[in-house]
């Protein structure tokens, strides 16, 4: 079953050796932001990273969470996963 793993910041401007954007990781989104100012500063640009790899927006990793039963229910958001609800 699929998990969330971390927060995670998509940058559609840079890319990887595989020509995919660059995903940038870290603890909390906050977290991330510190990194530099070549992060995305652009809040639709934040999801997570999930335990198969791929970057999911707020709202999949929202359901992600639910039905791995990592949290019980979303504490900040009606629609949207944070960081703060799963540690």
């Amino acid at each position: 079953m699929e998990r969330i793993l971390c927060a995670a910041i998509c940058n559609p401007e840079e890319f990887d050796m595989a020509d995919k954007p660059l995903i940038y990781c870290g603890y909390r989104h906050n977290n991330i932001l510190w990194q530099g100012k070549h992060v995305s500063r652009n809040s639709y640009h934040q999801g997570f990273l999930t335990s198969s790899g791929r970057f999911v927006s707020r709202e999949i990793a929202a359901s992600i969470a639910l039905r791995a039963k990592q949290i019980n229910e979303l504490q900040f958001s009606d629609e949207d996963l944070f960081s703060e609800d799963l540690y």
